[in-house]
């Protein structure tokens, strides 16, 4: 086996197999631009769920006092 034969079998798993999914969202395109971002919007509404997550745990430990708010956060550094 050659180096060229294997990154060919990469080249190939990839087209043909991992991104078919993905080939068919943009197949999809032309008939319904909403059906063809799905992926998109979803990672969009994850994230923006994380972030909303996040700010409340952020508000929850200021509120609480719970926050080591000292200008050194290590006692070797100052």
């Amino acid at each position: 086996m050659t180096w060229k034969g294997f990154f060919e079998g990469i080249q190939a798993f990839f087209e043909s197999m991992a991104f078919a999914p993905y080939d068919a969202l943009r197949a999809l395109e032309p008939v319904t631009w909403w059906g063809a971002n799905i992926i998109s919007w979803i990672f969009i509404l994850i994230t923006f769920g994380a972030f909303i997550y996040w700010m409340k745990e952020l508000k929850r430990v200021d509120d609480a006092g719970e926050e080591n708010k000292s200008i050194v956060s290590h006692e070797y550094l100052g």
